[in-house]
Protein backbone atom coordinates (compact mmCIF):
# COMPACT_ATOMS: atom_id res chain seq x y z
CA UNK A 1 0.00 0.00 0.00
CA UNK A 2 1.01 3.66 -0.81
CA UNK A 3 0.20 6.77 0.09
CA UNK A 4 -0.02 9.85 -2.18
CA UNK A 5 -1.37 12.46 -0.67
CA UNK A 6 0.21 16.08 -1.48
CA UNK A 7 0.42 19.32 0.76
CA UNK A 8 1.89 22.57 0.99
CA UNK A 9 4.74 22.76 2.79
CA UNK A 10 3.90 25.63 5.92
CA UNK A 11 7.23 25.89 7.14
CA UNK A 12 10.96 24.62 7.33
CA UNK A 13 13.81 24.50 5.08
CA UNK A 14 12.50 22.15 2.03
CA UNK A 15 14.25 18.93 1.15
CA UNK A 16 13.69 15.97 -0.76
CA UNK A 17 11.60 13.53 0.61
CA UNK A 18 12.68 11.54 3.65
CA UNK A 19 10.60 8.42 3.95
CA UNK A 20 11.48 6.06 1.42
CA UNK A 21 8.87 4.53 -1.00
CA UNK A 22 5.94 2.69 -0.28
CA UNK A 23 6.91 -0.85 -1.51
CA UNK A 24 6.67 -4.46 -1.10
CA UNK A 25 9.77 -4.08 -0.32
CA UNK A 26 9.49 -1.10 2.60
CA UNK A 27 6.96 -4.29 4.52
CA UNK A 28 9.98 -6.43 3.88
CA UNK A 29 12.68 -4.90 5.92
CA UNK A 30 10.19 -2.95 8.17
CA UNK A 31 9.10 -6.17 9.42
CA UNK A 32 12.64 -7.73 9.61
CA UNK A 33 13.63 -4.39 11.62
CA UNK A 34 10.29 -5.46 14.54
CA UNK A 35 11.69 -8.83 14.76
CA UNK A 36 15.49 -7.62 15.55
CA UNK A 37 13.90 -5.11 17.51
CA UNK A 38 12.38 -7.70 19.73
CA UNK A 39 15.37 -10.21 19.38
CA UNK A 40 18.27 -8.15 19.64
CA UNK A 41 16.77 -6.20 23.10
CA UNK A 42 15.96 -9.73 24.94
CA UNK A 43 20.09 -10.83 23.92
CA UNK A 44 21.11 -7.23 25.14
CA UNK A 45 18.88 -7.19 28.68
CA UNK A 46 19.58 -10.71 29.24
CA UNK A 47 22.07 -12.76 27.63
CA UNK A 48 24.81 -9.65 28.52
CA UNK A 49 22.70 -8.87 31.93
CA UNK A 50 22.93 -5.68 31.45
CA UNK A 51 19.34 -5.27 32.69
CA UNK A 52 16.63 -3.62 31.21
CA UNK A 53 16.87 -0.02 32.57
CA UNK A 54 21.06 0.32 31.70
CA UNK A 55 19.47 -1.51 27.94
CA UNK A 56 17.05 1.39 27.56
CA UNK A 57 19.54 4.20 28.75
CA UNK A 58 21.67 2.76 26.25
CA UNK A 59 19.41 2.43 22.85
CA UNK A 60 17.92 6.01 24.08
CA UNK A 61 21.21 7.19 23.95
CA UNK A 62 22.02 5.47 20.41
CA UNK A 63 18.73 6.85 18.96
CA UNK A 64 19.56 10.22 19.68
CA UNK A 65 22.40 9.81 17.17
CA UNK A 66 21.00 8.08 14.28
CA UNK A 67 18.31 9.98 14.80
CA UNK A 68 19.94 13.43 14.57
CA UNK A 69 22.38 11.85 11.55
CA UNK A 70 18.84 11.36 9.92
CA UNK A 71 17.58 14.39 10.42
CA UNK A 72 20.77 16.21 9.01
CA UNK A 73 20.14 14.31 5.81
CA UNK A 74 18.74 16.63 2.64
CA UNK A 75 16.73 13.16 0.97
CA UNK A 76 16.09 9.74 1.82
CA UNK A 77 18.95 7.36 1.94
CA UNK A 78 18.60 3.66 2.95
CA UNK A 79 21.23 3.14 5.47
CA UNK A 80 20.52 5.63 7.58
CA UNK A 81 16.88 5.91 7.42
CA UNK A 82 16.95 2.43 8.03
CA UNK A 83 19.12 2.18 11.06
CA UNK A 84 17.63 4.47 12.55
CA UNK A 85 14.02 2.07 12.33
CA UNK A 86 15.59 -0.64 13.60
CA UNK A 87 17.47 1.47 16.79
CA UNK A 88 13.71 3.07 17.29
CA UNK A 89 12.41 -0.66 17.26
CA UNK A 90 14.47 -1.51 19.85
CA UNK A 91 14.20 1.42 22.18
CA UNK A 92 9.93 1.95 21.96
CA UNK A 93 10.11 -1.90 23.03
CA UNK A 94 12.04 -1.22 25.84
CA UNK A 95 10.07 1.28 27.11
CA UNK A 96 6.82 -0.97 26.96
CA UNK A 97 8.83 -3.24 28.98
CA UNK A 98 10.26 -1.13 31.18
CA UNK A 99 6.42 -0.25 32.10
CA UNK A 100 5.10 -3.82 32.24
CA UNK A 101 8.70 -5.54 34.45
CA UNK A 102 10.13 -3.14 36.26
CA UNK A 103 6.78 -0.85 36.84
CA UNK A 104 3.93 -3.41 36.99
CA UNK A 105 1.96 -1.20 34.75
CA UNK A 106 -0.69 -3.46 33.29
CA UNK A 107 -1.07 -4.01 29.27
CA UNK A 108 -4.08 -3.46 29.04
CA UNK A 109 -3.19 0.70 30.62
CA UNK A 110 0.00 0.90 28.11
CA UNK A 111 -1.45 -0.04 25.48
CA UNK A 112 -4.57 3.11 25.95
CA UNK A 113 -1.96 5.54 27.14
CA UNK A 114 0.13 4.56 23.67
CA UNK A 115 -2.96 4.95 21.82
CA UNK A 116 -3.67 8.54 23.38
CA UNK A 117 -0.26 9.93 22.87
CA UNK A 118 -0.29 8.42 19.14
CA UNK A 119 -3.47 10.11 18.59
CA UNK A 120 -2.35 13.16 20.00
CA UNK A 121 0.65 13.40 18.16
CA UNK A 122 -0.87 12.81 15.07
CA UNK A 123 -3.73 15.41 16.28
CA UNK A 124 -0.70 17.94 16.57
CA UNK A 125 1.00 16.75 13.51
CA UNK A 126 -2.00 17.30 11.03
CA UNK A 127 -3.11 20.56 13.04
CA UNK A 128 0.66 21.91 12.15
CA UNK A 129 1.18 20.62 9.14
CA UNK A 130 -2.53 19.85 7.43
CA UNK A 131 -1.09 16.11 6.02
CA UNK A 132 -0.20 13.08 7.41
CA UNK A 133 1.41 11.56 4.19
CA UNK A 134 4.73 10.24 4.44
CA UNK A 135 5.02 11.54 1.06
CA UNK A 136 5.02 14.49 2.45
CA UNK A 137 7.85 14.25 4.64
CA UNK A 138 10.27 17.39 3.19
CA UNK A 139 10.67 19.28 5.60
CA UNK A 140 12.22 18.61 9.82
CA UNK A 141 9.06 19.58 11.52
CA UNK A 142 7.59 17.08 9.16
CA UNK A 143 10.22 14.88 9.63
CA UNK A 144 10.68 15.16 13.47
CA UNK A 145 6.08 14.48 13.78
CA UNK A 146 7.08 11.48 11.41
CA UNK A 147 9.78 9.83 13.96
CA UNK A 148 7.92 10.56 17.07
CA UNK A 149 5.03 9.23 15.75
CA UNK A 150 6.94 5.75 14.59
CA UNK A 151 8.56 5.75 18.35
CA UNK A 152 5.21 5.03 19.47
CA UNK A 153 3.53 3.15 17.02
CA UNK A 154 6.63 0.75 17.81
CA UNK A 155 5.77 1.06 22.27
CA UNK A 156 1.93 0.56 21.06
CA UNK A 157 2.46 -2.02 18.70
CA UNK A 158 4.47 -4.15 21.98
CA UNK A 159 2.13 -3.33 24.55
CA UNK A 160 -0.99 -4.15 22.03
CA UNK A 161 1.10 -7.90 20.78
CA UNK A 162 2.04 -7.98 24.39
CA UNK A 163 -1.57 -8.02 25.61
CA UNK A 164 -2.62 -10.27 23.13
CA UNK A 165 -0.73 -12.79 24.06
CA UNK A 166 -1.91 -12.63 27.79
CA UNK A 167 -5.72 -12.30 27.13
CA UNK A 168 -5.12 -15.78 24.99
CA UNK A 169 -2.50 -17.72 26.10
CA UNK A 170 -1.49 -18.07 22.34
CA UNK A 171 2.18 -19.17 21.24
CA UNK A 172 4.24 -17.11 19.54
CA UNK A 173 3.84 -19.48 16.66
CA UNK A 174 0.05 -19.07 16.36
CA UNK A 175 0.19 -15.17 17.38
CA UNK A 176 1.95 -14.76 14.19
CA UNK A 177 -2.11 -15.03 12.47
CA UNK A 178 -3.72 -12.59 13.74
CA UNK A 179 -1.92 -9.06 12.65
CA UNK A 180 -0.56 -11.15 9.70
CA UNK A 181 -4.24 -11.49 8.90
CA UNK A 182 -5.39 -8.04 9.82
CA UNK A 183 -2.80 -6.41 7.55
CA UNK A 184 -3.73 -8.81 5.04
CA UNK A 185 -7.59 -7.54 5.34
CA UNK A 186 -6.04 -3.63 5.64
CA UNK A 187 -4.56 -4.37 2.37
CA UNK A 188 -7.46 -5.34 0.85
CA UNK A 189 -9.63 -2.55 1.70
CA UNK A 190 -6.78 -0.17 0.62
CA UNK A 191 -7.10 -2.14 -2.89
CA UNK A 192 -10.76 -1.47 -2.51
CA UNK A 193 -10.48 2.49 -1.98
CA UNK A 194 -9.55 3.02 1.56
CA UNK A 195 -8.04 6.11 2.74
CA UNK A 196 -4.03 5.39 2.13
CA UNK A 197 -2.56 7.04 4.99
CA UNK A 198 -5.02 5.76 7.28
CA UNK A 199 -4.08 2.22 6.03
CA UNK A 200 -0.55 2.93 5.66
CA UNK A 201 -0.50 3.74 9.63
CA UNK A 202 -2.61 0.64 10.88
CA UNK A 203 -0.29 -1.79 8.88
CA UNK A 204 2.68 0.01 10.54
CA UNK A 205 1.45 -0.47 13.94
CA UNK A 206 0.52 -4.21 13.42
CA UNK A 207 4.02 -5.02 11.92
CA UNK A 208 5.45 -4.59 14.96
CA UNK A 209 3.08 -7.31 17.00
CA UNK A 210 3.96 -9.50 13.44
CA UNK A 211 7.62 -9.08 13.54
CA UNK A 212 7.68 -9.55 17.09
CA UNK A 213 6.04 -12.90 17.53
CA UNK A 214 8.00 -14.12 14.73
CA UNK A 215 11.20 -13.38 17.07
CA UNK A 216 9.83 -15.39 19.75
CA UNK A 217 8.85 -18.23 17.70
CA UNK A 218 12.30 -18.39 16.50
CA UNK A 219 13.91 -17.68 19.98
CA UNK A 220 12.23 -19.53 22.22
CA UNK A 221 13.15 -22.78 23.49
CA UNK A 222 11.33 -25.81 21.97
CA UNK A 223 10.31 -27.00 25.79
CA UNK A 224 9.16 -24.96 27.78
CA UNK A 225 7.07 -24.90 31.18
CA UNK A 226 3.66 -24.86 30.84
CA UNK A 227 2.35 -21.23 30.29
CA UNK A 228 5.91 -20.20 28.31
CA UNK A 229 6.66 -19.66 24.97
CA UNK A 230 8.06 -22.88 22.74
CA UNK A 231 9.33 -22.12 19.57
CA UNK A 232 12.18 -23.34 16.96
CA UNK A 233 15.47 -22.81 19.74
CA UNK A 234 17.64 -20.35 17.57
CA UNK A 235 18.14 -18.08 20.97
CA UNK A 236 18.04 -14.21 20.70
CA UNK A 237 21.95 -13.87 19.41
CA UNK A 238 21.30 -16.38 16.34
CA UNK A 239 17.75 -14.64 15.32
CA UNK A 240 19.29 -11.03 15.71
CA UNK A 241 22.18 -12.40 13.38
CA UNK A 242 19.82 -13.78 10.74
CA UNK A 243 17.60 -10.74 10.64
CA UNK A 244 20.41 -8.46 10.59
CA UNK A 245 22.07 -10.13 7.87
CA UNK A 246 18.49 -9.97 6.09
CA UNK A 247 18.34 -6.03 6.50
CA UNK A 248 21.93 -5.28 5.74
CA UNK A 249 21.44 -7.41 2.08
CA UNK A 250 17.77 -5.66 1.62
CA UNK A 251 19.52 -2.19 2.37
CA UNK A 252 22.37 -2.78 0.18
CA UNK A 253 20.43 -3.77 -2.80
CA UNK A 254 17.59 -0.40 -2.54
CA UNK A 255 20.95 1.35 -2.29
CA UNK A 256 22.30 0.36 -5.52
CA UNK A 257 18.90 0.28 -7.30
CA UNK A 258 17.00 3.31 -6.08
CA UNK A 259 13.64 1.28 -6.19
CA UNK A 260 12.38 2.95 -3.28
CA UNK A 261 13.50 6.49 -3.53
CA UNK A 262 10.04 8.68 -4.22
CA UNK A 263 11.37 10.35 -6.96
CA UNK A 264 12.75 7.33 -8.76
CA UNK A 265 9.69 5.35 -8.29
CA UNK A 266 7.47 8.37 -9.78
CA UNK A 267 9.41 8.54 -12.80
CA UNK A 268 8.63 4.63 -13.62
CA UNK A 269 5.13 3.83 -12.23
CA UNK A 270 1.57 5.16 -13.07
CA UNK A 271 0.88 8.05 -10.50
CA UNK A 272 -2.21 6.74 -8.42
CA UNK A 273 -5.87 8.96 -8.73
CA UNK A 274 -7.81 11.13 -6.25
CA UNK A 275 -9.79 8.67 -3.77
CA UNK A 276 -13.38 8.35 -4.01
CA UNK A 277 -15.26 9.31 -1.19
CA UNK A 278 -17.92 6.84 -1.15
CA UNK A 279 -15.12 4.30 -1.07
CA UNK A 280 -13.27 5.82 1.47
CA UNK A 281 -16.49 5.89 3.79
CA UNK A 282 -17.29 2.22 3.00
CA UNK A 283 -13.84 0.92 3.73
CA UNK A 284 -13.69 3.01 6.67
CA UNK A 285 -16.94 1.24 7.84
CA UNK A 286 -15.09 -2.15 6.64
CA UNK A 287 -12.08 -1.18 9.47
CA UNK A 288 -14.85 -0.61 12.23
CA UNK A 289 -16.37 -3.78 11.37
CA UNK A 290 -12.56 -5.65 11.21
CA UNK A 291 -11.77 -3.80 15.17
CA UNK A 292 -15.32 -5.31 16.27
CA UNK A 293 -14.19 -8.85 14.44
CA UNK A 294 -11.13 -8.78 16.26
CA UNK A 295 -12.33 -7.72 20.03
CA UNK A 296 -14.52 -10.36 19.75
CA UNK A 297 -12.19 -13.13 18.64
CA UNK A 298 -9.91 -11.91 21.62
CA UNK A 299 -12.64 -12.33 23.95
CA UNK A 300 -13.38 -15.60 22.48
CA UNK A 301 -9.92 -16.87 23.15
CA UNK A 302 -9.65 -15.18 26.64
CA UNK A 303 -12.94 -17.49 27.66
CA UNK A 304 -11.61 -20.42 25.88
CA UNK A 305 -9.43 -22.65 28.35
CA UNK A 306 -5.76 -22.03 28.11
CA UNK A 307 -2.61 -22.71 29.78
CA UNK A 308 -1.36 -19.66 31.30
CA UNK A 309 1.39 -19.13 33.41
CA UNK A 310 2.20 -21.54 36.45
CA UNK A 311 0.53 -20.53 39.41
CA UNK A 312 2.76 -19.78 42.07
CA UNK A 313 2.51 -22.81 44.43
CA UNK A 314 3.51 -25.04 41.60
CA UNK A 315 7.30 -23.50 41.47
CA UNK A 316 7.68 -24.07 45.22
CA UNK A 317 7.71 -27.98 45.58
CA UNK A 318 10.44 -29.12 43.56
CA UNK A 319 12.66 -32.36 43.73
CA UNK A 320 15.43 -32.02 46.66
CA UNK A 321 18.91 -32.48 45.49
CA UNK A 322 22.37 -32.42 47.44
CA UNK A 323 24.13 -29.23 47.47
CA UNK A 324 25.35 -28.50 43.73
CA UNK A 325 23.98 -31.51 41.63
CA UNK A 326 21.44 -29.87 40.39
CA UNK A 327 23.97 -27.86 38.45
CA UNK A 328 26.70 -30.36 37.60
CA UNK A 329 25.80 -31.16 33.84
CA UNK A 330 25.61 -27.11 33.80
CA UNK A 331 28.64 -25.08 31.55
CA UNK A 332 31.07 -24.05 34.81
CA UNK A 333 31.04 -20.69 33.36
CA UNK A 334 27.22 -20.42 33.28
CA UNK A 335 27.10 -21.60 36.59
CA UNK A 336 30.17 -19.22 37.52
CA UNK A 337 27.86 -16.46 36.32
CA UNK A 338 24.99 -16.81 38.16
CA UNK A 339 26.69 -17.56 41.87
CA UNK A 340 28.55 -14.43 41.25
CA UNK A 341 25.13 -12.25 40.91
CA UNK A 342 23.65 -14.39 43.32
CA UNK A 343 26.38 -13.14 45.90
CA UNK A 344 26.19 -9.53 44.82
CA UNK A 345 22.48 -10.03 45.37
CA UNK A 346 22.98 -11.20 48.69
CA UNK A 347 26.21 -8.76 50.03
CA UNK A 348 23.88 -6.06 48.81
CA UNK A 349 21.05 -7.62 51.22
CA UNK A 350 23.25 -7.65 54.10
CA UNK A 351 24.50 -4.21 53.92
CA UNK A 352 20.79 -2.74 53.43
CA UNK A 353 21.40 -1.85 49.97
CA UNK A 354 18.23 -2.16 49.20
CA UNK A 355 18.59 -0.77 45.47
CA UNK A 356 21.09 -2.70 44.82
CA UNK A 357 19.91 -5.92 46.31
CA UNK A 358 17.15 -5.69 44.06
CA UNK A 359 19.25 -5.08 41.04
CA UNK A 360 21.48 -7.82 41.48
CA UNK A 361 18.20 -10.09 41.70
CA UNK A 362 16.44 -9.26 38.42
CA UNK A 363 20.29 -9.58 36.67
CA UNK A 364 19.84 -12.87 38.39
CA UNK A 365 16.40 -13.77 36.64
CA UNK A 366 17.73 -12.08 33.16
CA UNK A 367 20.85 -14.32 33.12
CA UNK A 368 18.83 -17.01 34.11
CA UNK A 369 16.07 -17.18 31.49
CA UNK A 370 18.40 -16.18 28.79
CA UNK A 371 20.18 -19.40 29.44
CA UNK A 372 17.06 -21.87 29.37
CA UNK A 373 17.07 -22.86 25.96
CA UNK A 374 21.06 -23.95 26.96
CA UNK A 375 20.59 -25.55 30.09
CA UNK A 376 17.02 -27.38 30.80
CA UNK A 377 18.17 -29.85 27.87
CA UNK A 378 21.03 -30.53 29.45
CA UNK A 379 19.42 -31.88 32.91
CA UNK A 380 15.30 -31.34 33.41
CA UNK A 381 15.82 -32.10 36.63
CA UNK A 382 18.19 -30.26 37.88
CA UNK A 383 16.94 -27.26 36.00
CA UNK A 384 13.50 -27.62 37.86
CA UNK A 385 15.21 -27.50 40.73
CA UNK A 386 17.40 -24.41 40.66
CA UNK A 387 14.33 -22.65 38.77
CA UNK A 388 12.08 -23.91 41.94
CA UNK A 389 14.27 -22.00 44.34
CA UNK A 390 14.83 -18.82 41.54
CA UNK A 391 11.19 -18.23 41.96
CA UNK A 392 11.13 -18.49 45.91
CA UNK A 393 14.04 -16.28 46.22
CA UNK A 394 12.54 -13.90 43.34
CA UNK A 395 9.42 -13.44 45.10
CA UNK A 396 11.22 -12.15 48.32
CA UNK A 397 11.93 -8.67 45.99
CA UNK A 398 8.66 -8.73 44.69
CA UNK A 399 10.12 -10.10 41.05
CA UNK A 400 7.56 -11.49 38.65
CA UNK A 401 5.31 -11.92 41.61
CA UNK A 402 2.52 -9.01 42.70
CA UNK A 403 3.66 -8.98 46.47
CA UNK A 404 5.71 -6.77 48.03
CA UNK A 405 9.21 -7.07 48.85
CA UNK A 406 10.10 -8.89 51.91
CA UNK A 407 12.15 -8.12 54.50
CA UNK A 408 16.32 -8.35 54.03
CA UNK A 409 16.17 -11.46 56.43
CA UNK A 410 13.77 -13.35 53.98
CA UNK A 411 15.87 -12.78 50.91
CA UNK A 412 19.23 -13.53 52.53
CA UNK A 413 17.46 -16.75 53.26
CA UNK A 414 16.29 -17.95 49.85
CA UNK A 415 19.66 -16.13 48.83
CA UNK A 416 21.54 -18.81 50.88
CA UNK A 417 19.59 -21.68 49.88
CA UNK A 418 19.87 -20.81 46.11
CA UNK A 419 23.31 -20.92 46.30
CA UNK A 420 24.08 -23.78 48.39
CA UNK A 421 21.96 -25.40 45.85
CA UNK A 422 24.29 -23.92 43.53
CA UNK A 423 27.62 -25.47 45.44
Amino acid sequence: MTTTTEARTRSGRLMLNKVPEVTVWFWVIKILCTTVGESFADWINMKLGVGLVNTAWIFTAVFVVVLAVQLRLKRYVPFPYWLTVVVVSVTGTLYTDILTDQLNVPLWISSAVFSVLLAAVFGVWWARERTLSIHSVTTLPRESFYWLAVLVTFALGTATGDWTLELTGWSPGVSVLLPLGLIAAITLLWRFGANPVLSFWLAYILTRPLGANIGDWLASPKVAQPGEPTGLALGTFTTSLIFLGLILATVVYLTVTRSDVTETHEATHTAHTTGDPRKERLALAGFGLLAVATAGLLVWAHSRPHVGPAPEEDNTSAVQMAPGQAVKKFPPAKVAALKTLASTSLKDARSGNETGAHAAAQKLRDLWDADQASLQPLDQTGWTSIDAQMDKMLKTFGIDHSNPPMSPAQQEKELNALLTDMG
